[in-house]
This record gives C-alpha cells, structure tokens and sequence, in this order.
C-alpha cells in the first residue's frame, strides 16, 4: 500500500477524489485518504467510454472487502478512457491511488468547474 501524500500537481474534491487537468483532458481517481479508508479494493466497476459524467455525481462502483462505495465525479464531461488494468488488478488503486490506479479520464464540458475544486492544502484541512 501506498504512502500517505497529495501530489501538488493536482486538484481536489471534498469526497476525496484528485483530477489531473491536462489540456480539456482530466484524469480522475481517488486520494490516498479513500482508498485507505475503503481498505483492499476488489472490484472497479468502471462506467463506459462516451458515459457523460456529472460533476458531484456518481460515475463508478469500488468494492473493497468493507463496502461498496460510489465514486463521485471532481468535473463534468465525457468519459474518453477507461483505465481497463484495474478490471484485472482492482488493488493497484491501493498501491497507486495517484499513478497506475487512475480509474478514467474525460473530456472537460465545463473549464470553469476546475476553480471551485481545492488545492493539496485546502483537501488536507477537510481530513
């Protein structure tokens, strides 16, 4: 299992999932904080590419050995990949929440969204 951190190279939802914008491209996951609270991930349940996701709606299903949990999108857009890896090794998202454990990435309907999300410091006072 990974090391308790927050990238500075990204940005924050309050239900603790990260999006790493590149371009009008943003890649989604969960932080350190939710994959250690859920405990061993053993199935990502992953929407499908050209899935519409809503940002503060749920976009997938974790199940970890205590729960099933959603997983709540940090921006609106279009999902244009799904990280497929995760169906065979669903605890990479324990191993990698912020490398290989990206669950997808969108096509951003709404730049604007990115500046109500938080910094590394901001994210880290709500823990």
């Amino acid at each position: 299992m990974a090391d308790e951190h927050y990238p500075e190279d990204l940005i924050y939802h309050p239900e603790h999932d990260w999006a790493k914008i590149d371009g009008d491209i943003a890649t989604f996951g969960i932080t350190w904080f939710a994959q250690d609270a859920l405990g061993e991930v053993v199935f990502f349940e992953p929407p499908a590419v050209g899935t519409a996701v809503t940002k503060d709606a749920s976009y997938a299903e974790i199940e970890s050995v205590k729960a099933v949990s959603e997983v709540v999108a940090p921006l609106s857009g279009e999902i244009v990949e799904v990280n497929e890896a995760l169906e065979a090794a669903p605890e990479t998202i324990n191993d990698d929440p912020y490398g290989a454990g990206w669950m997808v990435k969108i096509k951003l309907s709404d730049p604007s969204e990115v500046a109500a999300l938080l910094d590394p410091a901001a994210y880290k006072a709500l823990l």
